[in-house]
């Protein structure tokens, strides 16, 4: 008769042992063999014509192991299924296990010995004694200016001046890599991108003033750029920041300059055909209002990242670091050094951590993600896309788009945890109280820089 014990080894870590004896394995050892030799396929035998005692003689220690290791198995998960275990990934085999024990003609008690990580019991931090900062980003006339004048330039017409004239033209320019005396490299980085003149180092801007097409110039990145530009011509030519003090040929191909839109009806029906604006100052309040939609999501992300320090920093919670560790090493589609598990550990333990937290919020709070919840979320996918209103009467085509992202796995599975991550700060924000406090645009981004995980 099978027997299973369990003893604690460690914090949250116990050893199960299983002890199977014949009466638990040969019956089903005995069915396994007649089974074989019904579709046993041997040259010299019709099928299933095979006798038992040359099936057994060719295939009796194979079988005999799996059906020793399967009535284990069982034996193993309708304890666990009994007693309720909650534990981590699965049972992790004893060193001290060895197969080769087995033997077809001498069938006895045999025992296999098993590790458990065990889920901790803990409490979630109280969230409504945390101090949290609700930022406010101030909206300043000059940002409102800004973006029309980006809407003018977006929704205007381009033109062919003969000369740069202003900070507004635009240039098509091919970017030829060069060596030190100036001379194009032979094989080196070509490519052509249009940019505006503005983009460029205020110090390098007076030297394109009045040039045309067909102008070239020798420099180096970091003398023609900085900051975000430099950053973004760096990567399109593929390079990195260590790559600005290389030398490159500038040649002009193409001088355009945009001609702003009027402020007038037509040009407000462009930028935002679904909405009926009649003035300046109309158009001037609805940009005020989109600007701040787009920084309150900013501030309720960076909300967001204070209430996951919260709950990861001073929720605290078990583990069994040992057991873990070894799973680690043992359990994965790539095996791990002892070495790469303890390197690896302290990000893979802070990623359960959360992994806990949420699931605890979900069942304490009953916080569900119905096949609603991810239709709405596949079709606000969509939209944002195809950068359409998310209000309005549903096409077929759209229909169809929802229902066909709706067999894709990878996408239900990606939605669903989205959508619960999303819920779990939904009802995470009501617990706290965020003192407010205005910011400037300059001051949140760099808070934000410097807090990106």
């Amino acid at each position: 008769m099978a027997t299973v014990t369990r003893e604690n080894i460690g914090l949250l870590n116990d050893k199960i042992t299983v002890k199977v004896a014949g009466e638990d394995y040969l019956p089903s050892f005995e069915k396994a063999l007649k089974t074989y030799s019904k579709t046993a396929n041997i040259p010299g035998f019709r099928k299933g014509m095979v006798p038992a005692g040359l099936i057994r003689k060719m295939h009796g220690q194979s079988v005999f192991t799996d059906e020793v290791l399967r009535s284990v198995e069982k034996q193993l998960n309708d304890y666990m299924t009994t007693e309720q275990l909650e534990i981590f990934a699965q049972p992790l085999p004893m060193p001290e296990n060895d197969a080769r024990q087995l033997d077809l003609n001498n069938p006895a008690e045999y025992a296999f010995a098993f590790e458990i990580g065990l889920k901790p019991n803990f409490s979630i931090t109280d969230l409504s004694k945390g101090k949290f900062i609700g930022y406010k980003v101030d909206i300043t006339e000059e940002m409102i200016d800004e973006e029309v004048s980006r809407l003018q330039l977006r929704h205007g017409k381009m033109t062919d001046p003969e000369t740069v004239t202003s900070d507004d033209n635009v240039l098509n320019i091919t970017f030829k890599e060069a060596d030190e005396a100036g001379n194009a490299v032979e094989g080196g980085i070509t490519k052509d991108n249009s940019l505006l003149v503005k983009y460029f180092s205020e110090a390098f801007r007076p030297q394109l003033m009045g040039i045309a097409a067909g102008a070239t110039f020798t420099t180096t990145i970091a003398n023609a750029f900085e900051g975000k530009e430099q950053e973004w011509v760096l990567g399109d030519l593929g390079l990195t920041a260590a790559d600005a003090g290389k030398n490159f040929i500038l040649e002009v191909t193409k001088v355009g300059l945009v001609e702003r839109s009027e402020l007038n009806e037509e040009f407000f029906k462009q930028v935002y055909p679904a909405i009926e604006i009649n003035s300046a100052d109309e158009f001037r309040a609805q940009v005020k209002a989109e600007i701040e939609q787009h920084w309150a999501a900013q501030t309720r992300n960076q909300l967001h990242d204070q209430i996951f320090h919260a709950l990861v920093d001073d929720t605290q919670i078990d583990f069994p670091e040992t057991f873990l560790k070894r799973w680690m090493q043992f359990n994965q589609e790539q095996p791990k050094t002892a070495e790469q598990a303890e390197a690896e550990f302290p990000a893979f333990k802070n990623q359960l951590k959360w992994t806990l937290i949420v699931d605890q919020i979900v069942k304490d709070n009953k916080i569900e993600v119905g096949p609603e919840d991810i239709k709405a979320f596949a079709k606000q996918q969509l939209f944002g896309y195809m950068g359409m209103p998310t209000s309005g009467d549903d096409q077929p085509w759209i229909e169809d788009y929802v229902n066909r992202m709706l067999k894709d796995r990878k996408f239900v599975e990606d939605s669903f945890h989205r959508i619960q991550t999303e819920k779990v700060f939904g009802w995470a924000e009501t617990q706290v109280k965020p003192k407010e406090e205005k910011i400037s645009t300059d001051a949140f981004t760099k808070l934000v820089q410097e807090h990106k995980h």
